[in-house]
């Protein structure tokens, strides 16, 4: 198995639907397999495992469904747990159930162990289990709202975009998930509306 992944897994997590400030916002875990490859983007689980995990789902293909749409209401409760306090508001009662129950259910298949190296976390059982991949992102979500991280967690401030990032800028003052994305369109429309006041203030 991967060892653990990195401290933005869960942000990313979040951000596997796109443009939530549209009408209809990209999303990138259309069915269960969608979540396999995520997990092999993203350190979560090897190909081993994802061959293993992608077996047993053929086999069960309703409990495969039904952990899809569990992972999907993790990662809802995830992303406004993530951006409550940015954003001034109280975090939801409903919202944290859902990420302890996750955590709660993840907790239990960690294990310490000693190796050559000293002693280690691992977690048991993630390539047999369907639900596996969300024990992880579950704990490092549980982390990140309980570390100093929280403090660096951004939405993008395009209204169309919203994924989160962490603010590590000497300032925290980065606004954009990406400048050469989302800060150079935000820069674009900026441009366009006051050449725009130009004209409209010439033509007055």
């Amino acid at each position: 198995m991967p060892g653990e992944p990195g401290d933005t897994l869960c942000l990313d997590f979040a951000n596997t639907l796109s443009w939530r400030g549209r009408l209809q916002p990209a999303e990138s875990l259309g069915e269960y397999g969608d979540l396999i490859k995520w997990s092999i983007a993203h350190g979560v689980i090897d190909t081993s495992a994802a061959a293993r995990l992608r077996a047993v789902a053929s086999t069960r293909p309703a409990d495969a469904r039904r952990v899809l749409r569990r992972a999907l209401s993790l990662r809802e409760a995830i992303y406004r747990l993530l951006t409550a306090r940015s954003a001034g508001s109280s975090p939801s009662a409903g919202d944290l159930r859902t990420l302890d129950r996750a955590h709660r259910r993840a907790i239990i298949h960690r294990r310490l162990i000693h190796s050559t190296d000293g002693f280690e976390w691992v977690w048991e059982g993630v390539d047999a289990a369907l639900d596996g991949p969300l024990w992880i992102v579950a704990h490092v979500a549980a982390e990140t709202l309980v570390s100093e991280r929280l403090a660096d967690v951004r939405a993008c401030a395009d209204e169309e975009c919203r994924w989160l990032f962490l603010d590590r800028s000497r300032n925290h003052s980065r606004r954009w998930c990406d400048m050469s994305d989302c800060g150079n369109r935000a820069k674009a429309r900026r441009f366009s509306a006051r050449r725009r006041e130009r004209k409209s203030a010439g033509s007055s």
